[in-house]
C-alpha cells in the first residue's frame, strides 16, 4: 500500500493553517457557483405540450399552441417556493418550433394564437426570473426536424443566428444547454427523410460558445464539444456513488456513458456532473402521467446532490401554461421535507480531534456530551483546491467498541458534497477516517443529522 502520511484541513476549525498545495484541476468560479447552487429547475413547454408529444417530427402545425392561462410568475415563485435557484426553458426542440419571435424562421410563436402572435415566452419567462430573482437558463436543440437545410451549412448559420438573437435580447444565462439528440428522421421542410451528421463538427460548438461568451463569459454550458459541466450518462435522477469532477475534453469521452457516469479520477480539467431528471415519467406533459412520489424525489436527490453532482428537475407545464398543482404541491412537499431533515446539525460546536500517528491513513474523531443518535452525515471537500478523497469510513463508538455504520452506500469519493445515509446508530464518538486520497483532505464542511 502506497505510503500516505497527510493531514486533514479544516476551514471551519484550522484557520490559520497555510493552505496546502492544489492537486490536479480545480473549478473556475463560475463552476464553483453552479454546483453551489445544487437544485435548479428545467421547464419542457412547447408544441408538445399540445399534441401528446414527446419528439415532435417537425410538422406539427404552429397554430396548435395555443395556451389559455399562461403564467410564468406562477412557475417562477413555484420553483422558488420549493428551493430552485435557477431555471432553464426548452427555447426550441428537436421539432425546431421556437417560443421566441425568431426571424430565422416562421415556426415560432409569432404563428401562434397565443396572444395573436404577439406572444414572448422566453421574454416573459425572463422577466419574472428579473423580478422574483430566480436565475436563467435556456435549452436550444441543435438538432431541428423542421428545417429545410438541416444538414447543411445554412441551417449551422441559421442556428448561430438563433443563439445571437438569444444573447441579444435575454440573459443573463447561468446556463446554456445544448441537446445531445443529433440527426435521424425529420419532417424537414417535407423532404420526410433520415439525415446524419457529425455533431463534433458540423454544429462548431466553439463557435456557438464565443457568441454566448461574448456578452455572457459566466454561462455554463451543457453537451456539445466545450462543456463546462457533463451529463451524468442517465435520465433516471441517480449519480453513481464514485463521482469525480475530474475528466476529460476528448469528443469521444465526452459520449462515454461509463466514464460520465463517474468521471474520470486522473482527468486533465473539471467537469462536475449534472443530474437531469423530470418530475414526472415524461419531459412534456401528458394528462395521463402523475408526479413521481415524496419517496423517490428524495431518492433522487440523495442520489445526486448527494454524491457530488448537480440536481436538474425538470416540470412539464400543462396545457394552461402553468406548472400543475399535483406537481407544485409533491416539489414543495419535497422541499421542506429535506428542509426539516437538515435543519440541525448535531456536529454543530464539535471539535473534532484528529490523529496523525497512524501510519495509512488519517481520522476525525467527535465526541458528544451525552449518547446521540446519527443517521446522516454530510462531508464536503474544499474543491477550490482540487478534489481528492478516494477512500473513506465511517464508524461510531458505543459501549466500549468502535462499530461501522450500516449503509448502502459505497464510501469512495466526497467532491463538492457527499451524503451518506445510514440507519440510525446511538454513539459516543464518531469517527471518520480517510484511507486514501490524492494529497493533503481539504474539508470545508462536516455536519451530521
Amino acid at each position: 500500500m502506497k505510503h500516505l502520511f497527510f493531514f486533514i484541513f479544516l476551514l471551519f476549525a484550522v484557520s490559520c493553517v497555510r493552505q496546502p498545495e492544489i492537486y490536479g484541476p480545480v473549478p473556475t468560479r463560475s463552476q464553483l457557483e453552479w454546483q453551489q447552487m445544487e437544485t435548479y429547475a428545467f421547464i419542457h413547454f412547447g408544441l408538445n405540450t399540445f399534441n401528446d408529444m414527446e419528439w415532435g417530427y417537425g410538422d406539427t402545425p404552429a397554430e396548435t399552441f395555443n395556451p389559455m392561462d399562461l403564467d410564468c410568475e406562477q412557475w417562477v415563485l413555484t420553483l422558488k417556493a420549493c428551493g430552485m435557484k435557477g431555471v432553464i426553458l426548452t427555447a426550441k426542440h428537436h421539432d425546431g418550433f421556437c417560443l421566441w419571435p425568431t426571424e430565422t424562421t416562421d415556426y415560432s410563436i409569432k404563428n401562434s394564437p397565443y396572444k395573436d402572435g404577439q406572444g414572448d415566452v422566453v421574454g416573459e419567462l425572463c422577466e419574472a426570473c428579473r423580478k422574483h430573482d430566480l436565475k436563467f437558463g435556456v435549452y436550444l436543440s441543435p438538432w431541428d426536424r423542421h428545417q429545410a437545410s438541416y444538414g447543411n451549412e445554412d441551417y449551422v448559420k441559421l442556428y448561430h443566428q438563433q443563439i445571437q438573437e438569444l444573447v441579444d435580447h435575454y440573459g443573463p444565462f447561468f446556463e446554456f444547454w445544448f441537446d445531445g439528440a443529433n440527426g435521424g428522421d425529420g419532417w424537414y421542410g417535407g423532404a420526410c427523410e433520415t439525415r446524419s451528421i457529425k455533431a463534433e463538427e458540423y454544429y462548431q460548438y466553439d463557435k456557438a460558445r464565443d457568441i454566448i461568451w461574448s456578452k455572457y463569459p459566466n454561462t455554463m454550458i451543457f453537451g456539445g464539444t466545450v462543456p463546462t459541466l457533463r451529463w451524468i450518462g442517465n435520465e433516471e435522477g441517480k449519480a453513481k456513488s464514485t463521482q469525480w469532477c475530474n475528466y476529460t475534453f476528448d469528443f469521444q469521452d465526452l459520449n462515454n456513458t461509463k466514464l460520465l457516469s463517474t468521471g474520470i479520477p486522473d482527468g486533465d480539467a473539471w467537469l462536475p456532473a449534472e443530474v437531469d431528471v423530470s418530475i414526472r415519467p415524461g419531459w412534456f406533459y401528458h394528462e395521463n402521467e402523475q408526479p413521481k412520489s415524496l419517496e423517490q424525489l428524495l431518492d433522487i436527490y440523495y442520489q445526486s446532490v448527494g454524491r457530488n453532482a448537480s440536481l436538474l428537475l425538470n416540470f412539464p407545464v400543462d396545457k394552461t401554461g402553468r406548472i400543475p398543482d399535483a406537481d407544485s404541491i409533491r416539489a414543495i412537499e419535497w422541499y421542506q421535507t429535506l428542509q426539516n431533515t437538515f435543519a440541525n446539525d448535531l456536529l454543530k460546536g464539535l471539535r473534532p480531534s484528529t490523529n496523525s500517528a497512524l501510519e495509512n491513513h488519517q481520522e476525525l474523531i467527535y465526541t458528544f456530551e451525552k449518547p446521540t443518535t446519527l443517521q446522516c452525515l454530510i462531508l464536503q471537500e474544499d474543491i477550490t483546491q482540487g478534489q481528492r478523497v478516494e477512500r473513506f469510513s465511517i464508524n461510531y463508538y458505543r459501549n466500549g467498541k468502535w462499530l461501522p455504520i450500516e449503509t448502502d452506500e459505497e464510501m469512495t469519493t466526497i467532491g463538492y458534497k457527499r451524503i451518506i445515509q445510514f440507519k440510525p446508530a446511538t454513539m459516543e464518538r464518531l469517527r471518520i477516517r480517510f484511507i486514501k486520497a490524492k494529497g493533503p483532505v481539504t474539508l470545508s464542511k462536516v455536519s451530521g443529522y
